[in-house]
């Protein structure tokens, strides 16, 4: 019964997020029609914030019902529909790949960025040994679609980061305080939208800077082990 309780509860809290969004939909669509493109991205910041709680709602509905293997298939759908990918670049390099930009602070949820990323990096290392960066730099880059022009990029200490680091540090780093890692954060343009995590031994930061500036499109390539370890890396 309980279980049923809170089923219900779930359906009803999803129904009146559907019913926001509705509503929502309706002002982000009039003030862009309008012309007012400001009051659109306000609207627009709105719904997205409101989406991300019916996310979030749905993800743990299946499990209400009890069935044994709700969370499996729901992080199957996840890692389907949301394709972090995450390895080793040739240099040693940790790299975590998300296809979104993280949310502005205040807006969105960093339940959702931990909802999906957590389940990605507990399948990466499964029967890994552990790899940890004692001496790094946590470094965030912020790719832009370049099909969007007019949209302005964001200010770096105004996007939620601290849900990514706190599971990156979890499995690669001993920690991450300022006296076993440095933080770096980059904008760029590329072809989508997305968010490039690495973690650099110190002594490799002038290389990635470098590199940095002629990464691919699509990312540079990385790999399921990690083909050279830096002296850095225990």
């Amino acid at each position: 019964m309980k279980e049923s309780n809170s089923f219900i509860r779930a359906l009803e809290r999803i129904d009146t997020h559907l019913q926001r969004a509705n509503v929502q939909s309706a002002a982000v669509r009039w003030a862009y029609e309008a012309g007012d493109r400001e009051e659109a991205y306000k609207q627009a910041l709105t719904l997205e914030e409101n989406s991300e709680k019916i996310t979030l709602l749905t993800r743990v509905l299946p499990a209400y019902t009890g069935h044994p293997r709700a969370r499996d298939e729901v992080e199957k759908i996840m890692e389907e529909n949301i394709p972090v990918q995450i390895g080793f670049t040739g240099e040693g390099w940790f790299c975590v790949r998300i296809p979104a930009l993280l949310p502005k602070k205040e807006h969105g949820s960093a339940d959702y960025i931990r909802s999906y990323l957590f389940p990605a990096m507990r399948r990466f290392f499964r029967g890994k040994q552990p790899v940890k960066y004692a001496d790094c730099v946590l470094i965030y880059r912020h790719v832009y679609s370049r099909d969007r022009p007019e949209r302005q990029w964001r200010d770096h200490d105004n996007i939620e980061i601290n849900m990514v680091t706190d599971i990156v540090a979890l499995y690669v780093m001993p920690d991450d305080c300022p006296k076993v890692c440095s933080h770096y954060y980059c904008s760029a343009a590329g072809s989508e939208d997305r968010t490039e995590v690495y973690v650099v031994p110190k002594e490799d930061f002038p290389a990635w800077l470098k590199a940095e500036k002629n990464m691919p499109d699509e990312g540079v390539n990385i790999f399921e082990k990690c083909l050279f370890q830096p002296k850095e890396v225990m």
